[in-house]
């Protein structure tokens, strides 16, 4: 069974930093392409980064160039976005997918003062 289990997220004010983990079990994660979303309340889903296989090739959506990193550690089949200088527009549910499509129950990031 494909599981996709994200973590990490919190409040946190305006110019502050999260980590996202993603713990990746039942498929083989080491070579396969993975993304982050988001979805804002009253919005809908928002691609936020991509990460092939062995983690050399990473794309973003422009909105989090320069402020979010996508990465990975295949030993661990987990999936990470490192998201600093957050904004208030940030705030959404952040999940994992995999190239199936794919994601787990999303974890609340929230930038507030």
């Amino acid at each position: 069974e494909v599981q996709l289990v994200e973590s990490g997220g919190g409040l946190v004010q305006p110019g502050g930093s999260l980590r996202l983990s993603c713990a990746a079990s039942g498929f083989a994660f080491s070579s396969d392409y993975m993304t982050w979303i988001r979805q804002a309340p009253g919005k809908g889903p928002e691609w936020v980064s991509t990460i092939n296989g062995g983690g050399t090739v990473t794309t973003y959506a422009d909105s989090v160039k320069g402020r979010f990193t996508i990465s990975r550690d295949n030993a661990r089949n987990t999936l990470y976005l490192e998201m600093n200088n957050l904004k208030a527009e940030d705030t959404a549910v952040y999940y994992c997918r995999n190239s199936i499509g794919t994601r787990g129950q999303g974890t609340q990031v929230t930038v507030s003062s």
